[in-house]
C-alpha cells in the first residue's frame, strides 16, 4: 500500500494559512522562511512554495 503524496501549492505571499480543506483541520497560519522558499503544514503536510518572481507581499 502506497502513501499519498502531500499536496503542493504555489503562493504569492510568505504568510499563508492552511485549514486542510473541507473539514480537514483547524486553521493554522504559517510563515514561509525567505531562505527556504517553502513551508509544510504540521497537520496535513501540504507544502506551500513561494512562486518564482513573487515579491512575497513586501
Amino acid at each position: 500500500m502506497s502513501t499519498p503524496v502531500p499536496e503542493i501549492k504555489e503562493v504569492d505571499t510568505y504568510r499563508i494559512h492552511c485549514d486542510g480543506g473541507e473539514g480537514g483541520h483547524p486553521r493554522v497560519w504559517l510563515q514561509i522562511p525567505i531562505e527556504h522558499g517553502w513551508v509544510e503544514c504540521p497537520y496535513c503536510d501540504c507544502r506551500y512554495i513561494i512562486k518564482k518572481g513573487a515579491d512575497g507581499g513586501h
